[in-house]
């Protein structure tokens, strides 16, 4: 990885960085040093309608470039990323607080994101449906949504962002981006850069950073947008589709939730224990896909907990870009406070049991099993957003389906011998994504064309048509 170096993250609007006019020199800082290597401000109201005015200009011409012209400079905003890789995995180690792996997978995640997105745009553009009457030529096309506004979280910065920049920008819209506050480098002033080298237009893509008040609202509540598109807390994204319902406002969320992950009498106790402390702590535990609640049949908890703990226990904290570890600081004190104090030390209270962990020096938490959990505990009803696996144990199947369907989620996980007895429990769960024996995500897919454009249908006639005789006059 590269030496170090400091950022001066600024609003970038038409082409053209300025500084921030609403607040300057708020500093970004090292997650595990706890020292600032970067500062931001916060956008205006006024820069944040320069920006979405910017946009709106830019983005029919934009949806006119012809799809290899505009699949060849997504293909080089990848390559910008690309090229930078050493000092954007420092970066993101510095930025996050996650490990070399972290970092890799979310760059990594964000590049082939853009490439995938570069292809997509080439290879549908809508569809030939079956004429409705004789000499009709019936067509389906794939329109821009417009100018999207877009706001992602802290967790995945650069890789979230990508998820909905890179098929936006690829399928003719224009985006305006708000980074989160913790993050403001590598979600908004690296993507930027990388744009403008790789040949955007100006005014296709702006990025302003600010804080939820001052830059997020006034982004949210926009009203030249023609989707807003949010990725972040369940409280944020309530007001966002709340307020984009009173104005009949196109709205995309993925929004935490209080995820599952259901051991069954006949699991393999060593493949789901695996796979328990990795989707329970992979970045410490603060993805919105994180395993929060480990339901387990009294038949196994003995043998699933021993596992758990012995796994947890190896487990090495401490500054992923100076040390050899597998789990770096919590993000701010700000979310260590509000899981260590307001979920895990009331239900220690309530009567949970610590098997393992349970401290912290500084941000630096260590990984925490908590036994004995019962489902009206905090640690059971909120998501905790930390490196925290509270273990729940039930006595039957029904038990453990009723309890993952008792709160709102995300992504689950049932873990069983049985392959289709897996799948007749998934099918029962109340959330769009399942696994069985397996905690991971999908990502992408041709589903991203319906996300960021709009079908238009267009009918032509090939042959001459004889209408009523009231009509041929």
């Amino acid at each position: 990885m590269r030496e170090l170096r400091d950022y001066d993250v600024q609003v970038f609007i038409d082409g053209r960085f300025e500084r921030p006019e609403a607040g300057d020199g708020i500093p970004v800082l090292d997650k595990s040093a706890g020292v600032p290597f970067g500062t931001y401000g916060n956008a205006s109201p006024a820069q944040v309608d320069r920006a979405v005015a910017a946009a709106r200009r830019a983005q029919p011409g934009w949806a006119q470039v012809d799809a290899n012209t505009r699949s060849a400079i997504i293909r080089r905003f990848a390559a910008e990323l690309e090229n930078r890789r050493d000092e954007l995995l420092t970066l993101l180690i510095r930025e996050t607080g996650g490990t070399l792996e972290k970092a890799e997978e979310e760059l990594g995640q964000s590049i082939t994101q853009l490439e995938n997105s570069a292809t997509q745009l080439t290879e549908n553009a809508g569809s030939i449906l079956p004429p409705y009457k004789s000499g009709k030529l019936s067509l389906s096309r794939a329109v821009p949504l417009g100018v999207i506004g877009l706001i992602v979280p802290w967790n995945y910065p650069m890789s979230l962002a990508m998820r909905a920049l890179a098929p936006g920008l690829a399928y003719g819209n224009a985006v305006v981006l708000k980074p989160a506050e913790l993050t403001p480098i590598a979600g908004g002033q690296i993507l930027a850069e990388a744009a403008l080298a790789a040949g955007v237009p100006a005014g296709v893509f702006a990025v302003v950073p600010g804080d939820g008040p001052t830059t997020g609202r006034t982004l949210s509540e926009h009203p030249d947008l023609d989707l807003i598109h949010f990725t972040g807390s369940f409280e944020v994204g309530h007001q966002i589709a709340n307020f984009a319902a009173r104005s009949f406002r196109p709205v995309a969320t993925e929004l935490g939730g209080d995820n599952a992950f259901v051991v069954l009498d006949d699991a393999d106790i060593d493949q789901a224990a695996s796979c328990a402390v990795w989707s329970s702590l992979w970045y410490q535990g603060q993805t919105c896909i994180t395993a929060g609640r480990h339901i387990v049949h009294r038949d196994v908890a003995a043998a699933f907990t021993d596992a758990v703990v012995e796994r947890v226990r190896a487990l090495r904290v401490g500054d992923p870009l100076r040390d050899d570890v597998d789990l770096g600081p919590i993000i701010s004190e700000t979310q260590l406070r509000r899981f260590a104090d307001g979920l895990v030390r009331p239900s220690i209270a309530a009567g949970a049991t610590v098997a393992v962990g349970g401290d912290h020096d500084g941000l630096f938490y260590q990984p925490t099993v908590l036994t004995g959990v019962t489902p009206d505990m905090p640690v059971f009803t909120e998501e905790i957003f930390g490196p925290v696996m509270p273990i729940t144990v039930v006595d039957s199947e029904a038990e453990a389906l009723a309890l993952v369907n008792r709160h709102r989620t995300l992504m689950n996980s049932v873990f069983t011998g049985d392959p289709m007895r897996g799948l007749a429990f998934a099918e029962q769960v109340k959330s769009n994504e399942v696994h069985v024996n397996d905690g991971y995500a999908r990502h992408g897919g041709e589903g991203q064309l319906a996300g960021f454009t709009h079908r238009q249908w267009i009918g032509i006639q090939t042959t001459p048509v004889r209408y009523p005789a009231w009509a041929e006059g």
